[in-house]
């Protein structure tokens, strides 16, 4: 029967939970989407350590493997690049996803042209450092996606996936930037100190998005975690930084060291391959079950809905205030009251309990993605202000933090409160400061 038969109130009642469920296909695409992302983050970590390999000392005997490393990257890249094709950007509810679709733009833009920068990696025309840089706007580009999708989520189970998956993913990527970073380094046989720095900075920065995931994974996802952290290969990676650290320009390594270097970060890389696509799979079986039950609920809402509009229109004041229930499948009776499966009040208060559960649960878990947005702001307001690089700024919110005793998004959140009044008392310095 038409659902325009049915009584307003019980119209808008199933509208409301068939929008729960286009938002959960919705966010099944995009949870797709971001399976496809993991993937060619780690194809492009994975080109980004080689390809400073290969700059770093400039033979063509690395080159067959850089070529190799390419392929499979550009491979994964046109599946990304069909999943962002397929995106509806004309649906209902596309002004939600305004910065998830400003960030796609970003990374379909620096697609474009990765070409050319592999083109100019194998002239051997970028250094190292610069080669890194351009592969890690990329990759961090790819990443803002999917911090983006967690935070448009609106189912809190997958919410959770999505910020332990995008935690995991981040330390995942700083851990491919000390890759290449060292591999720097032992090219040239020994690490200055802002070197040193950056290697110590992307340490501590892996340690602190581990600790996030830690809080949001499955204990299976955990449990795969420590089994690696307490492996041979990551008590290896941390001889050979132990080593990095303690080298000069008057105290060299071998450069050979740097094969051995991207080895062992590889063989680390790939086993938090297998985490993350634990993630992955888990994130894709949740939208699948989420999917189910919302199908099956609103085949539920629409046959009781169905029975209740099919009733004589002057039963409904005794119909809204019955308690009575019993199953779903019973047959419709000729009476109304306690041969009735439910009661549209019934249905009503369990819907909004539900829907009240759902934003709670999204509350508390895009907490930690809204303190994360306050720490971005603070550190770039840092680095505007004071032509810091990100990792000073950072280095300098931390510093104090520790000396006033307090958590470092409310650091952020008061030197962002500061700068606003600031802002407010001399608005014209601060128009012409942004000009």
């Amino acid at each position: 029967m038409p659902d325009t038969t049915m009584p307003a109130a019980l119209r808008f009642m199933l509208a409301a939970r068939r929008c729960e469920l286009q938002g959960l296909e919705s966010l099944s695409f995009t949870c797709q989407l971001v399976t496809h992302i993991s993937q060619l983050v780690h194809h492009l970590q994975k080109e980004r350590g080689y390809s400073n390999i290969y700059l770093g000392n400039q033979s063509s005997h690395y080159l067959h493997q850089l070529d190799a490393h390419s392929a499979e990257s550009a491979a994964v890249e046109r599946q990304v690049h069909e999943c962002f094709m397929a995106m509806d950007t004309a649906q209902a509810n596309a002004a939600d996803r305004a910065r998830l679709f400003n960030r796609i733009a970003y990374v379909l833009h620096g697609l474009d042209e990765l070409p050319g920068l592999r083109r100019r990696i194998r002239e051997l025309e970028p250094t190292p450092r610069l080669a890194t840089q351009a592969f890690t706007r990329l990759i961090g580009g790819l990443l803002a996606v999917v911090f983006e999708a967690a935070d448009t989520a609106v189912d809190p189970g997958i919410t959770r996936l999505l910020v332990a998956m995008f935690n995991f993913m981040q330390g995942k990527e700083l851990a491919g930037q000390e890759r290449a970073a060292g591999v720097e380094g032992f090219s040239r046989g020994h690490f200055d100190a802002e070197l040193q720095e950056r290697l110590q900075h992307l340490e501590d920065g892996q340690e602190r998005c581990f600790d996030v995931f830690g809080e949001f994974a499955d204990n299976e996802a955990v449990a795969l975690w420590q089994q690696i952290h307490g492996g041979d290969t990551v008590a290896q990676v941390i001889s050979l930084r132990g080593i990095a650290k303690r080298t000069s320009a008057n105290a060299t390594v071998d450069p050979s060291l740097c094969e051995l270097w991207f080895e062992l970060n590889t063989r680390r890389i790939d086993a938090m391959k297998e985490v993350e696509n634990h993630l992955a799979n888990r994130l894709l079986e949740h939208c699948r079950s989420s999917i189910a039950e919302a199908h099956a609920d609103l085949d539920n809402h629409r046959t009781l809905l169905k029975r209740l509009a099919q009733m004589d229109v002057g039963s409904d004041q005794a119909l809204l205030f019955s308690v009575h229930s019993s199953t779903l499948d019973s047959a419709p009776q000729d009476s109304v009251g306690n041969h009735l499966a439910r009661s549209v009040l019934d249905l009503l208060h369990e819907q909004n309990q539900r829907l009240q559960r759902v934003s709670d649960e999204l509350k508390e878990t895009r907490e930690t993605l809204n303190e994360r947005k306050l720490i971005e702001r603070a550190k770039k307001l840092l680095m505007n202000d004071y032509r810091l690089s990100e990792e000073d700024a950072y280095a300098r919110l931390r510093q104090s933090a520790m000396e006033r005793s307090m958590r470092l998004v409310d650091v952020a959140q008061s030197l962002l409160a500061f700068a606003a009044r600031k802002a407010q008392e001399n608005p014209r310095a601060d128009k012409g400061k942004r000009g």
